[in-house]
């Protein structure tokens, strides 16, 4: 399930990059959310004992979600891929845990340890050397696009953190189903402000499978995913599927798009990732540990059949090793 949100996840900055094409930019992002919002509330008012919220810290958690998370991050991002590809955009918001490290130690007051700082410096630097960042092109097309993504996803992991002190009951799929609703409407907003119209958008069966793809696959089918495995190994673990979600969007971005990033790229991922390991030793350690032990017992199990003449498998159950 893990390595199945990454891909959803991961194939959404391409299906986002093809789908620029035929859509607006806001409108395309409004759209999406407007359609996945809906269902996801939908799912949540069956599935949830409530499906709206009901006291003023609840309210607020979802106008933080809807206004950061939801208009903020994705109405740059998709600006941003305008001049950048998908995967190098996917590149960029792997920086999320990295950032969200450093707001919650200013705004939380969170200890900034020295770990902490060269983690965050790591992550930095990672994100200037993808851009090629240097006196000579800071104004170009590229690297403005970079900026575009690297300002949402610092919206995304400031609502993040600003959630933290908003601990509510609200189910998880009632908060995402209305910050959905609401960000698409600021979304539409800022698309009229900025002169976008539906009637700018061209309807082809690529443009339909890129909006299809990414409401339904990316948008309710991993939201859903995610939920499932918010409870099964917590926040901190399934942060690391922003490091699987770049290496899928490169493998798209080759196989539909035939494009190909440089290796500057992978150096100034691997920066990236060197930033969240600092900054996470423990739990890279522990979802280290957690494969290992998986990978052995099934070397065991394929060796020795279980009584019933069956292979065990050592994620059937919820106390497995990613509990461990």
């Amino acid at each position: 399930m893990f390595v199945l949100l990454a891909t959803f996840w991961g194939g959404s900055f391409v299906a986002i990059e093809i789908g620029l094409h035929y859509f607006p930019p806001l409108v395309f992002a409004g759209l999406r959310y407007a359609v996945a919002g809906a269902v996801i509330l939908g799912y949540a008012a069956v599935a949830t004992d409530r499906w709206r919220p009901r006291e003023r810290g609840e309210y607020l958690a979802v106008a933080v979600v809807g206004v950061f998370v939801i208009a903020g991050y994705h109405g740059l991002l998709y600006l941003g891929e305008q001049r950048i590809s998908g995967a190098i955009a996917a590149v960029v918001v792997s920086l999320s845990p990295v950032l969200t490290a450093g707001f919650a130690a200013v705004l939380l007051d969170e200890r900034l340890t020295i770990p902490k700082g060269v983690g965050f410096a790591l992550g930095i630097t990672g994100v200037a050397i993808v851009a090629g960042l240097n006196p000579a092109n800071a104004l170009s097309t590229s690297v403005f696009g970079v900026g575009l993504v690297l300002v949402g996803i610092a919206c995304f992991a400031l609502g993040a953190v600003l959630t933290r002190p908003l601990r509510t009951d609200l189910p998880v799929a009632t908060m995402e189903g209305w910050a959905m609703l609401g960000g698409s409407g600021l979304l539409f907003a800022a698309g009229a402000l900025r002169g976008e119209s539906l009637a700018a958008v061209r309807l082809t069966p690529t443009s339909l499978a890129s909006f299809a793809y990414l409401t339904l696959l990316s948008g309710v089918v991993a939201y859903l995913l995610y939920f499932h495995l918010l409870d099964e190994i917590g926040p901190t673990r399934l942060n690391l599927v922003g490091y699987l979600e770049p290496v899928v969007a490169t493998l798209a971005s080759w196989a539909v798009l035939g494009e190909l990033v440089g290796p500057t790229t992978f150096v100034g991922f691997a920066a990236i990732f060197a930033g969240f390991a600092v900054l996470n030793r423990h739990v890279v350690r522990r979802a280290a540990v957690s494969v290992r032990r998986s990978l052995a017992r099934g070397e065991q199990s394929d060796a020795s059949p279980d009584a019933d003449g069956e292979r065990g498998n050592a994620w059937s159950s919820p106390t497995g090793p990613a509990d461990d």
